[in-house]
């Protein structure tokens, strides 16, 4: 760069001399200082620096196309080669002022040019790491056990997993990975599946149940039957998917590719017919080339000052029509574009993201931790008061306890929320823990009583204010007594032990506790909303409900209501169950929800989707997304998500905001219309200037001069920066507009607006069945080059979620 700004001052001086320089620079006749340090300068950037151009031009050339390598390389060429010549001639002439040169012209088309594509290429990279990653999730050791006629082991032998074949029985001990999809035959367990699923909930696993490799065993051995080893397990199907996808991507920079491909015959046709009337001109009346070409060396021939006034006349041509401007229009918005988006909070990887998020016409939500925070909150607390008169501190604070023992997902969000409540990190003693998967916990609580007289807030409970005010709680199917929210701090200060009983209906129904139509009732208006109802039993007495929810995020119901106010049809797509995926898809506004999917029916969807025509955008978080993310036409991942769903994705919401996916669309709206507007730019341009240049102008005075073509070429390149940086004056719509919009809408649903499809149940165990998805997306894509990849749901899932049967771990 520094090199191309020397030589861009050095030859403004030169120019200022009319094309010449003065007689007392010249080191030798005919060559000036300044000639000489162009020439040794541009020379090694002409042949080294050029290299790669030169070799893609003649790649270009021999399939047939001319793209900007070909036009970059015969301008840089011709301005090299003519100035060389005419150096030399004037050398060998002894001429008393060195002539003009165009040694300025390849440094600086070079230059430009490369910049331009570095930094569209700047922002793609680590696919490959995404992808170890991903693989690093797999089992690299197996215990494989031979067994009896009795079914009993007789022997256990650990091999390298890529030595199990099907058929085969492997161990799995608690807290290890699944080497292999398969079938368990022996053992309960529970098993985290969110690899898969993208769920939080763990799901049960006993004699019948299917495993997917990668996904971690809970806290009971199993014996399992390999179904599919190797490449044919879930996890190796992830991988070639998202492989296949990563290869597919077509640069932005195609465009400019398919305008060069005219432009440079183009120019070409236009260069060689301006020798040719130049030189039929000059010869038929020399005075207008001495009219038009002012000191020229009056000790030559005429043949020699026509050809020489002709061919600055061509050069001029392809100097003012040099690709520099169409090279600089798509990557300069896109730098900028991509910079304004990084500002906002969204990063976008390159020029094709933008280039595609104005024609998404569909969007397809993952659940989890897209549209839902991803996390199990307690939502409710019902205390049955008419049942056990237990103050709510002590009920929290009993619970919380007995829960601090339990590592299962919901288990732990309660014990954060009764923390919460009372204020307190510490909780009282838990013994005689015991969890049942499928049911629930049984344990013995002591040591709260000094918990709750000790703890910031029953302090606070204890004031008068806090007296007069007690805090009220609706209870559904039970009584209250505001007396019940305020701590029994009167209480002796002996440490009672309380058995608790904590878990769903059967849980309570198996320890001979009856559970009435008024509980029953009030547990199903929560698991109808997608909640999971856990009941608490405290000494042989039912005495309080929780509900248990992954809550929807604050934005994602205006976020669904401006993406359909846009035109864009928006789906919702998870692995979760049915229940829970329509009472999602209401608070939000979703209409059409598949739930109970893998990650090949998600691909599928995607494919069904684009074969309607559309451009579908897929927005997620997990690595059970990856394969939709990279298949889409736009992938979407929530910066909170997995590494690897974030290297899939060509844009991330660093802020975790689905508004941002909005914003996304609008930059990219602002972005291409930016392109348009800086290719409209070098066009008008080269079709104005050149025919000036060609001298098509001169009979009414309008003349343009080698240096003024060069002049207007860089203004040119800095008109399309200019246009370029105008994106810097975006402004991401703030949140108060959105919702000042969407004010005469309603954001939410009845279940009855919402269509919900369940797919194929007897593809939920089958990890076959993605393998042959995973083949239909090549079949129909052989031939046509790679492509990327989609989403789709028409799946079922025949595992239970913990809305309807829960496990404490």
């Amino acid at each position: 760069m520094g090199l191309m700004i020397y030589m861009m001052v050095m030859d403004s001086q030169h120019k200022e001399h009319g094309g010449s320089m003065p007689v007392d620079q010249n080191i030798l006749p005919g060559l000036s200082i300044l000639n000489l340090a162009f020439f040794l300068l541009c020379t090694p950037v002409q042949f080294l620096g050029g290299r790669y151009f030169y070799i893609q031009a003649y790649r270009s050339l021999r399939h047939g196309v001319a793209n900007m390598d070909v036009l970059i390389v015969l301008a840089t060429t011709i301005a090299y080669v003519y100035s060389f010549i005419v150096l030399i001639v004037a050398m060998i002439e002894g001429a008393k002022q060195s002539p003009l040169t165009f040694f300025d012209t390849p440094p600086m088309l070079f230059v430009f040019i490369a910049l331009g594509r570095w930094l569209e290429h700047v922002a793609k990279s680590k696919t490959s790491e995404a992808l170890a990653k991903l693989m690093s999730l797999q089992a690299t050791d197996a215990t494989i056990v031979s067994m009896g006629r009795d079914n009993t082991i007789i022997r256990e032998e650990q091999v390298s997993v890529e030595l199990v074949q099907r058929g085969d029985v492997v161990k799995v001990a608690p807290g290890g990975k699944f080497p292999v999809d398969g079938k368990v035959i022996a053992g309960t367990s529970m098993a985290d599946e969110s690899l898969i699923t993208g769920e939080p909930m763990p799901v049960i696993k006993k004699p019948g149940s299917c495993v997917i490799a990668g996904s971690i065993n809970a806290h009971g051995a199993l014996l399992v039957e390999a179904t599919h080893v190797g490449a044919e397990t879930t996890l190796s199907q992830i991988v070639k998917l998202v492989e296949e996808a990563q290869t597919s991507k077509a640069p932005i920079q195609q465009l400019a590719d398919r305008l060069s491909s005219y432009f440079v015959p183009f120019i070409v046709v236009i260069s060689v017919l301006t020798v040719v009337a130049w030189l039929i001109i000059g010869f038929l009346d020399f005075d207008v080339v001495a009219k038009y070409f002012p000191g020229y060396e009056q000790n030559i021939s005429r043949t020699e000052v026509i050809v020489r006034f002709a061919f600055q006349a061509s050069i001029t041509v392809l100097s003012i029509a040099c690709p520099c401007s169409l090279g600089l229009a798509t990557p300069t918005a896109v730098m900028v574009g991509t910079g304004v988006g990084a500002q906002n909070g969204i990063l976008i990887k390159g020029g094709e993201p933008l280039e595609m998020a104005h024609k998404v016409g569909a969007v397809m939500f993952d659940k989890t931790g897209t549209i839902t925070n991803g996390v199990p909150q307690v939502t409710r607390v019902l205390v049955l008061w008419d049942r056990a008169r237990l103050p709510l501190r002590k009920v929290l604070a009993v619970v919380g306890t007995a829960e601090a023992s339990s590592e299962h997902p919901l288990g732990m969000a309660v014990a954060k929320h009764c923390k919460e409540e009372l204020g307190t990190e510490t909780l009282g003693s838990c013994h005689d823990f015991q969890a049942v998967p499928g049911c629930g916990i049984s344990c013995k609580v002591s040591n709260i009583e000094d918990l709750l007289q000790n703890s910031p807030k029953t302090q606070e409970t204890n004031t008068p204010a806090a007296k007069q005010t007690p805090l009220l709680v609706t209870l559904q199917g039970a009584t209250t007594d505001e007396s019940s929210l305020v701590a029994d701090t009167d209480s002796g200060s002996d440490s009672p032990s309380y058995s608790v009983l904590i878990g769903n209906r059967q849980w309570m129904l198996r320890n001979g506790l009856e559970v009435t139509t008024d509980v029953d009732d009030a547990m199903s208006s929560h698991e109808t909303k997608g909640q999971t109802a856990i009941l608490v039993a405290i000494d042989g007495v039912l005495c309080a409900m929780l509900a248990v929810a992954d809550t929807v995020k604050p934005e994602s119901a205006l976020a669904v209501h401006t993406l359909s106010s846009m035109g864009i049809e928006v789906f919702m797509i998870t692995g979760d169950n049915r229940r829970t995926a329509r009472a999602i898809a209401t608070q939000v506004g979703i209409r059409k929800v598949f739930a109970e999917v893998l990650p090949s029916h998600k691909v599928a969807k995607v494919q069904e989707l684009q074969e309607r025509g559309l451009k579908v955008a897929m927005v997620g978080d997990g690595v059970n997304d990856s394969p939709a993310l990279a298949h889409a036409d736009l992938g979407i991942a929530i910066g909170t998500g997995t590494d690897v769903a974030i290297e899939a994705a060509d844009i991330v919401l660093i802020r975790n905001d689905l508004l941002d996916v909005v914003a996304s669309i609008e930059l990219s709206k602002k972005t291409v219309q930016r392109i348009r507007i800086n290719f409209v730019f070098a066009l008008i341009y080269n079709l104005l200037g050149i025919p000036i240049a060609a001298g098509v102008f001169m009979p009414v005075g309008l003349v343009l001069q080698p240096w003024m073509g060069s002049a207007a070429m860089a203004a040119s390149s800095v008109s399309v920066v200019l246009s370029s940086l105008l994106l810097r004056l975006y402004k991401k719509t703030s949140v108060e507009e959105y919702e000042s919009r969407a004010q005469s809408h309603k954001l939410s649903l009845s279940p009855s607006q919402v269509s919900t499809h369940v797919g194929m149940e007897n593809h939920r165990c089958s990890p076959l069945s993605f393998r042959r998805s995973f083949d239909r997306h090549r079949r129909s894509h052989s031939g046509s080059g790679p492509s990327f990849m989609k989403s789709n749901s028409s799946h079922t899932s025949t595992t239970q979620h913990s809305t309807i049967g829960r496990s404490i771990v």
